[in-house]
């Protein structure tokens, strides 16, 4: 028993260092795009780490994500204390919106309408109201903001946040349960790749030009992903396309040139929010109509085998 109780222990511990390595990886790379104070970010990946996390292991991996949070903020908050109160909002916020899930019944297979509208307005819109609040407050109390930043900081980190639950979370959903698939024509390899190169470019036009309508251009993109692949084409494809328009807003390129803060943060943002919106709800409807269709075709075959066999009755 002790020997079984060790390798428990020692799995659980695993996966806390695990979630704690990924968090603080994610926020390195999530900082190179920051917009506020060099710390708040219109992207936050970690907040969709620190979620996947908490829906593949359960809770009990929380002191992992309290952990990452605690060695980002260290070396960029203003004291000991505020990065502390930072670090406990940044936990609270996917343990919070885990909890909410699990209350609301969400599936990780993302498979239904209810799924996706549970991750929107429960996981990233309502779960991540804690951590914008708390650090945002924490950072004007410290005096690393000024009163009239208070809400500009705000929004960037919620926005930011609750980004990183709608393109993240589903990323890794998926990267989760990905096996090659075995038996695939070649004609849907080649299909795949198209849908790659075609978003990558339509992206990358889309983001180089000074016209902030050319954005909605990966649209059609998005919604060939979700029609013919579900989630597991709609999630990678919504994720390139908010990296690479963060890219452009960071780099002051394309429509988001010549522009100031408040407008660059409401174009990119309306932007992300409406391609992952569109990617994850379009794609978990269409799963949940294909599965509806399946299992009417079953229920059709088994009627079917029912009545061939019944035996005439003799007149």
């Amino acid at each position: 028993m002790r020997d079984e109780e060790i390798r428990r222990y020692g799995s659980v511990a695993l996966r806390i260092l695990a979630v704690a390595a990924v968090y603080y990886g994610s926020a390195e790379f999530g900082l190179l795009q920051q917009l506020v104070r060099g710390q708040v970010t219109p992207l936050w990946p970690p907040t969709g780490v620190a979620l996947a996390g908490l829906l593949f292991f359960g809770l009990k991996v929380w002191p992992g994500i309290a952990l990452g949070a605690f060695l980002v903020n260290v070396s960029i908050g203003p004291s000991v204390f505020p990065v502390l109160a930072i670090a406990a909002g940044n936990t609270a916020a996917p343990v919070c919106a885990y909890l909410l899930l699990r209350r609301a019944g969400f599936r990780e297979e993302l498979d239904r309408l209810r799924d996706g509208l549970a991750l929107i307005f429960l996981g990233a819109l309502a779960g991540m109201l804690i951590s914008a609040t708390v650090g945002s407050g924490v950072l004007l109390l410290a005096g690393a903001l000024a009163p009239g930043g208070f809400w500009p900081a705000w929004s960037v980190w919620w926005t930011g946040d609750a980004m990183g639950v709608l393109v993240v979370t589903p990323f890794l959903l998926v990267l989760r349960r990905v096996r090659w698939p075995r038996g695939v024509r070649p004609s849907r390899w080649a299909e795949a790749v198209a849908l790659a190169v075609c978003t990558l470019l339509a992206t990358l036009l889309a983001t180089a030009t000074g016209s902030s309508s050319l954005l909605f251009l990966v649209f059609p993109f998005l919604i060939w992903a979700a029609f013919r692949f579900q989630l597991a084409g709609a999630a990678p494809c919504a994720l390139g396309v908010s990296t690479l328009a963060i890219y452009a807003a960071t780099r002051e390129a394309g429509p988001f040139a010549g522009q100031d803060l408040f407008s660059n943060m409401v174009t990119l943002q309306a932007f992300n929010g409406t391609t992952a919106l569109t990617a994850l709800l379009l794609a978990a409807v269409i799963t949940e109509r294909n599965q509806t269709h399946e299992e009417i075709r079953r229920v059709c075959a088994r009627l079917a085998e029912m009545v061939a066999g019944i035996e005439p009755r003799d007149r």
